[in-house]
């Protein structure tokens, strides 16, 4: 049979407050509580809560024959804890279906694994540590922000005890060879890469919706077809993308939400397709070829990482400057300034410091600050004042040389 491997992306960051360069040494708090609890609301009541139900009844309808898997970031899961608990036992009700299927990924949903590997196993850990509390299971799958991989992510989480990753199938490194298999890594055989079908994913994470698109409109019964259409000896079809296409990316005017209703029935009609999560296909399927990728990619292909636009510059500099404190933030083992470093690490905001966006563009979030300049400056204001409270830390640390609960510095 072939699989049909359904997997999306759950993320919402800790949004920074308005924070002016006359701020800096004066006050230290950089969340805002205020859209932090609007936003996820949004998201919870426009996409979380209507998909997760449709999904439920997919699975019971179906008996067991849907299946799909989930990596909810560790700062999602925070904001739900605190906001929507009801979001959190709607998941809980889907993973006790025995259906679903958690996944690891970087706590803050962050770039760590490309400018420390130590704080990157740290997130790794933590989020594994939550996801076990919340929903009582371990993740045997790992998925990194941006599905950043080269051949070294993959020695490094097979090394942490993982069976598998997902990653993006690109052409220039298939070479010709399909992405509807397993894949190996080089030298790590017994460790399973999962590749993103990147046209059919993208059919409806940015297609979907698109009147110019000459697929337009894009039915359930069409996109089904689609898959059937393949090879028989098609082992898996992987399909990855942001939960929030269902209800925020798309809105629920647009058709989506009665797309994804649909989906399951329209692919399971035919009796040679099943739906499996990642460790199931792991389980299945063997890989029969290799995946070589020496430098670093991103998701759709992109090089290193997924930052944007004439801002490039600035944003590698941003990037040193959040992970050269790294040694100041670990000096004093003080749990609130590790996790507001953390917190500064989403992608996000330096995602937001990229070009200006459009309101036609399929952006991740919503993005608080009217251009991409104001973002920036904003983001780099924050990461002054905390550099400098970590310093003023660092000198009365060694001033009166004992511990020092530098809480009293930041205040996040």
């Amino acid at each position: 049979m072939t699989s049909v491997c359904l997997y999306f992306k759950v993320h919402q960051p800790y949004r920074l407050k308005d924070y002016k360069y006359g701020d800096i040494g004066v006050s230290h708090c950089y969340e805002d509580a205020d859209t932090n609890k609007e936003l996820i609301n949004e998201v919870a009541d426009n996409c979380y809560l209507p998909a997760n139900e449709i999904l439920f009844n997919a699975i019971k309808n179906h008996q067991g024959r849907f299946k799909i898997s989930f990596s909810i970031s560790g700062t999602t899961l925070e904001l739900l804890q605190q906001y929507r608990p009801d979001v959190i036992n709607s998941f809980k009700k889907l993973v006790d279906t025995g259906c679903v299927e958690l996944l690891t990924e970087t706590y803050y949903h962050s770039y760590s694994f490309l400018f420390s590997k130590k704080e990157f196993r740290r997130q790794i850990n933590k989020h594994s540590a939550l996801v076990e509390e919340i929903f009582g299971i371990t993740p045997t799958i790992f998925r990194n922000t941006e599905l950043i991989y080269n051949n070294e992510l993959a020695r490094l989480i097979s090394g942490l005890g993982f069976k598998g990753l997902l990653c993006e199938g690109m052409e220039r490194i298939l070479k010709g060879r399909t992405a509807n298999q397993l894949y190996a890594a080089p030298y790590n055989g017994d460790f399973g890469l999962l590749l993103r079908n990147t046209s059919l994913s993208d059919d409806i994470a940015f297609r979907y919706g698109d009147a110019n698109w000459c697929q337009h409109p894009l039915t359930a019964e069409k996109y089904a077809n689609w898959l059937h259409a393949h090879p028989e000896n098609t082992e898996v079809i992987n399909l990855f993308m942001d939960y929030e296409t269902f209800g925020i990316h798309k809105k629920k005017e647009s058709g989506i939400l009665n797309f994804l209703e649909a989906l399951p029935d329209f692919v399971l009609a035919n009796n040679h397709f099943q739906f499996s999560t990642p460790s199931s296909v792991l389980d299945e399927y063997y890989p029969k070829d290799i995946y070589n990728v020496p430098k670093t990619v991103s998701w759709e292909g992109k090089p290193d990482f997924n930052l944007l636009g004439s801002n490039r510059i600035k944003q590698d500099n941003l990037l040193k400057k959040l992970y050269s404190i790294e040694r100041m933030v670990n000096t004093y083992s003080c749990n609130k300034a590790i996790d507001c470093w953390g917190k500064l690490q989403s992608a996000d905001h330096l995602y937001f410091t990229g070009e200006k966006q459009t309101e036609n563009d399929n952006i991740k979030h919503e993005n608080i600050f009217p251009d991409e300049e104001e973002a920036f400056q904003n983001y780099n204001n924050i990461l002054i004042d905390f550099e400098i409270s970590l310093i003023k830390a660092n000198i009365e640390y060694r001033k009166i040389n004992s511990t020092l609960n530098i809480s009293a510095f930041i205040l996040y």
